[in-house]
């Protein structure tokens, strides 16, 4: 039950938004175990950020919640992943990008929890 939220300076278009999806749901079940037919993913562009006093150049924020729980190593390599994804795709280099991670004890789904 991983939900992935992307917001960015940056615009995406259609055709962006699914390489990035497809992507990230790679580096989610590579990384953290969890399968893309689980994965929700929501995305906000063209925001307005500020990232160290500069306003400028893209940035990113991307918040990655799982149900459960993962080691610091896989949230290493997924947060290189995103980063790379993200320079890749839409030209926001990693030194612009922050990825926070929540873990989830109790979460709903169709009227019930897991």
């Amino acid at each position: 039950m991983p939900y992935i939220s992307v917001k960015t300076t940056a615009a995406v278009s259609g055709e962006k938004e699914k390489a990035i999806k497809e992507k990230l749901a790679r580096a989610m079940e590579k990384n953290l175990g969890k399968g893309e037919s689980w994965l929700m993913i929501s995305f906000e562009d063209n925001m307005r950020v500020w990232f160290k006093g500069d306003n400028s150049a893209p940035a990113a924020m991307v918040e990655i919640s799982i149900f459960g729980h993962a080691s610091a190593g896989a949230y290493g390599a997924m947060t290189a992943d995103v980063c790379g994804i993200l320079s890749d795709e839409l030209s926001v280099p990693g030194d612009r990008v922050y990825v926070k991670y929540g873990e989830c004890q109790n979460w709903g789904w169709n009227g019930g929890n897991f």
